[in-house]
């Protein structure tokens, strides 16, 4: 079993910039692939990165250039840095493991 807990969203301005965090409980970089997916509201779930145990990265099209995925294995922090906001953005963010464990959310809006 793996907790995982989200932090850092809130509200900002369109353009601004936010850096959501994942904490796992234990070390599992290595071993398992982990992701940020949103949901905005009315919509299904989306995909937005991924990262591989060898540190392959991968993001939607919608946020490519404007969003950073890393980690730091020391830590056991899962990072999705964000510029260049845009509303459309506005959702919560969850972090996932192995595509079957997943955090409670952090609610990110961008709003004027």
């Amino acid at each position: 079993q793996v907790q995982l807990v989200e932090s850092g969203g809130g509200l900002v301005q369109p353009g601004g910039s936010l850096r959501l965090s994942c904490a796992a409980s234990r070390s599992i970089f290595k071993i398992y692939s982990m992701a940020w997916y949103r949901q905005a509201p009315g919509k299904q779930r989306e995909w937005v990165a991924t990262i591989t145990p060898i540190g392959m990265i991968t993001y939607v099209d919608t946020v490519y250039g404007r969003f950073t995925l890393s980690r730091d294995n020391a830590k056991n922090t899962l990072y999705l840095q964000m510029i260049s906001l845009r509303p459309e953005d506005t959702a919560v963010y969850y972090c996932n493991a192995d595509a079957q464990f997943w955090g409670q959310g952090t609610q990110v809006t961008v709003s004027s």
